[in-house]
This record gives C-alpha cells, structure tokens and sequence, in this order.
C-alpha cells in the first residue's frame, strides 16, 4: 500500500511479538531513512511508524487473512474516495 503495510509472517516462538514488533519497526526505519535521507525532513523525529499494530494469529485461516490483506486496497481506494484528502499541492498550480 502507498501509505501503510499490512504483513502476513510468522514469528519464531522464541521472540515475542512486541520484540519482533520493535525490532521490525526500527530497523526498517533506519534502513530507510539511510536510503532515502530526504524522508527525514518528512519525518525527522523519526515518528515513521504508527505507534502501535494488530496482531492475530492464523492457524487454520491463513487463507481469510491473506484474502483480506489482498482485498485491503480495494476498500482503501473506496474509503479515501470518501474523504476530501488532496493528493496533489494547490500552491504548485
């Protein structure tokens, strides 16, 4: 998604999830801050991310939530129709 990340992984059973969660989030911040430096300007206290996230776990229906994370584009195009956000500057003309 152009502005969010839904992912569907698995977790090896000794990491909790808020460890991987952290490491996750701030590793993937450095990378890309250190890629791309003109998104610290953007984000320059580094508030890259959401500060929390959803969590569930799949067993048997693995195939609902890759569904539904495959189906989550559609319904953001939808609902970002609803909304009066602009996508382009005014003041550039």
């Amino acid at each position: 998604m152009p502005d969010h990340v839904h992912l569907l992984l698995s977790i090896p059973p000794k990491y909790s999830v808020s460890e991987f969660m952290g490491y996750l989030k701030g590793k993937s911040t450095v990378m890309l801050f250190k890629k791309h430096a003109n998104l610290k300007y953007k984000f320059g206290n580094r508030n890259f991310w959401a500060v929390g996230y959803y969590v569930s776990t799949v067993g048997l229906n693995e195939a609902t939530i890759r569904k539904y994370i495959q189906d989550q584009e559609k319904e953001d195009i939808m609902s970002d129709k609803l909304t009066k956000k602009e996508y382009k500057n005014p003041f550039n003309g």
